[in-house]
């Protein structure tokens, strides 16, 4: 039985007269009765009665009628379906983010996504840099969102998409918490508290390449604070400074200050070129890329490297 001959039957029963739903259907008179009585000879059953006068479901009609209807509305939004996923109007994209992107940017794009991308599920996981990068390697993720410029790999297209400013942190009493600004010039010979390779790696790459940037390369300690926002690093007398991402807030005890020259941590967007065919990781990178970015932060539009 072939749907063509489902659709011809449904629009005989619904109409009860040849004529009409031939003309529904587009097609000649003689093509939809023959398409009837096949169906009848296949089922082994008279579907419908027939006069010059009257059409009339049979009791064999009735049963079908209903079932037709189903299969047909089915086939439609099976149909409907595979069209929206194929246009990227509907599907998964799973999303691997490093800690440092938690608490701004990656609710901002899952907010972005909801809005823009609304039949597009996202799946967002928090990795370390070295689970990110495996996963981006092995395809158990299709997109990755890093702070730091990481290295190029094999089938992985890496582009620095936005930024976020990076502060000085000092104790509240330290002579240079009263000015507006901080040169970095004045703490290069102080003590800097990093974190922890082994902890944080990509706030620790990024923060490594933004003083390279500067040619700042201060004596460092490392961190004793177990999380990201380096709370009661001021109980290691040893160090004088920090460096604090601005989405990560004031820890206790610290001024926070803009330094000169400027510093920023960038975000790097990662995405296989390959797995991106599938239209809504494409659509969502595509958006990342583009969409406005959280208030403070900068859209690095001159390293865009994705095309449609």
């Amino acid at each position: 039985m072939e749907l063509r001959q489902l659709e011809a039957f449904v629009a005989v029963a619904t109409e009860l007269h040849f004529g009409r739903a031939a003309e529904q259907l587009g097609i000649g008179q003689p093509t939809l009765s023959d398409l009837i009585r096949r169906m009848e000879r296949e089922l082994g059953a008279p579907l419908l009665t027939r006069t010059t006068r009257k059409v009339a479901l049979t009791g064999a009609g009735q049963e079908l009628l209903g079932r037709a209807k189903v299969i047909l509305d089915e086939v439609a939004a099976a149909a409907a379906a595979v069209r929206r996923t194929a246009k990227g109007e509907t599907g998964t994209v799973r999303v691997a983010i490093t800690p440092p992107v938690a608490p701004v940017l990656a609710p901002h794009l899952v907010g972005a996504a909801s809005e823009y991308l609304p039949g597009v599920t996202l799946t967002v996981q928090r990795m370390w840099l070295p689970d990110l990068t495996r996963a981006m390697a092995d395809g158990t993720v299709d997109v990755a969102i890093s702070c730091a410029r990481l290295p190029d790999a094999p089938g992985v297209v890496n582009t620095v998409f936005c930024s976020e400013p990076l502060l000085v942190g000092l104790r509240s009493d330290h002579h240079l918490a009263a000015t507006d600004e901080v040169a970095l010039g004045d703490l290069a010979q102080h003590r800097l508290a990093v974190p922890n390779d082994t902890l944080f790696p990509a706030l620790a790459l990024a923060q490594r390449q933004a003083l390279d940037s500067v040619g700042i390369s201060p004596p460092v300690v490392l961190l004793e604070a177990t999380d990201l926002s380096a709370a009661g690093w001021t109980n290691q007398p040893e160090a004088t400074w920090i460096l604090l991402p601005s989405s990560l807030g004031t820890p206790p005890a610290t001024t926070v200050r803009p330094v000169i020259p400027a510093l920023r941590i960038p975000y790097t967007l990662q995405w296989s070129p390959e797995r991106a065919q599938t239209a809504a990781i494409a659509r969502f990178v595509r958006l990342a890329l583009t969409h406005d970015v959280p208030a403070g932060w900068r859209l690095e539009t001159g390293h865009l490297r994705h095309r449609d």
